[in-house]
């Protein structure tokens, strides 16, 4: 996989984000990736700039409530990414002179921080040298170099193994094949309908050279939504964020006919910190009553 292809091919076509403008913070980064994960770009772009114009400093965030934080994050779905965010703003305005740090272990201290958001901040806002990898990369990786389908179960050693050995040695191109990578998976090598012809890799893949081979590794579980957990959790959270105050119990009971499913979603978002109970049995938003 030749670094260089790539990192032409993304100059020309990689998508104008504006996490992506040089003038972004890490600040920016960090609410970008935190927002992306399992969330497409297109819903993410406008609460993005929602928040930022808001909350351009972590310190602006900590400072706000917990509900109200729960309230903005809107419909981009696993709120528990806010609380998250929330709690890494604070530790970061208190311990971090309000600045996002720079490298990838004081990051992983961070609250809801794991081994790919990490690397993605160093790289994506630091211009660092770092193996950064999602489902994209790997995928990319598992066609471009393994010949391979799809890839298989994740293997955060192996995985970072794999796209270590294609980083160029110096910072600044390391970053931006980082980003080549992931937009190579977002844009053309996708999981399905791939674009191989419009692809900057076509004359090296390995898995065009095998015949492009279906995927032969283990079943990958789909992700329903209709009639989950999920959506229960949802639409209960949907009644208090458009609600100003604690509501009734009688209020909740209209979103969803299953009393047990119900029930059972309404005790995991109290468990979970994205509902409080007062002392008189009402509902609401953490820290709004």
């Amino acid at each position: 996989m030749r670094a260089e292809v790539l990192i032409d091919w993304f100059d020309e076509h990689g998508r104008d984000l504006p996490w992506r403008e040089p003038e972004c913070t890490g600040w920016g980064v960090l609410v970008s990736e935190i927002m992306l994960q399992q969330t497409p770009v297109a819903r993410v772009l406008p609460i993005w700039q929602e928040w930022l114009k808001r909350w351009p400093v972590p310190s602006a965030l900590a400072a706000e409530s917990q509900g109200e934080v729960v309230r903005a994050w809107g419909k981009l779905g696993y709120p528990r990414r806010a609380l998250r965010l929330h709690a890494a703003a604070a530790e970061i305005a208190e311990k971090h002179g309000d600045v996002v740090p720079s490298d990838v272990d004081t990051l992983l201290a961070l609250p809801g921080i794991g081994a790919y958001t990490a690397r993605a901040i160093v790289a994506f806002a630091y211009g660092k040298r770092a193996p950064v990898v999602d489902t994209n990369v790997r995928r990319v990786v598992a066609r471009a170099v393994h010949g391979a389908g799809d890839a298989g179960p994740p293997s955060n050693t192996r995985d970072m193994a794999d796209v270590e050995k294609f980083l160029p040695a110096q910072d600044a191109p390391a970053a931006k094949f980082s980003a080549a990578l992931m937009e190579l998976g977002a844009l053309i090598c996708t999981a399905k309908s791939q674009r191989c012809a419009d692809c900057p890799l076509y004359a090296d893949c390995a898995w065009q050279k095998a015949g492009r081979p279906a995927y032969a590794g283990p079943a990958k579980a789909v992700q329903k939504f209709a009639g989950t957990d999920r959506q229960v959790r949802g639409l209960l959270l949907d009644v208090l964020r458009g609600t100003e105050g604690p509501v009734e119990q009688a209020k909740l009971d209209l979103v969803w006919h299953d009393a047990g499913q119900r029930s059972r979603c309404l005790d995991s978002l109290l468990v979970d910190g994205l509902l409080e109970q007062t002392r008189d049995g009402l509902f609401a938003l953490p820290g709004e009553h």
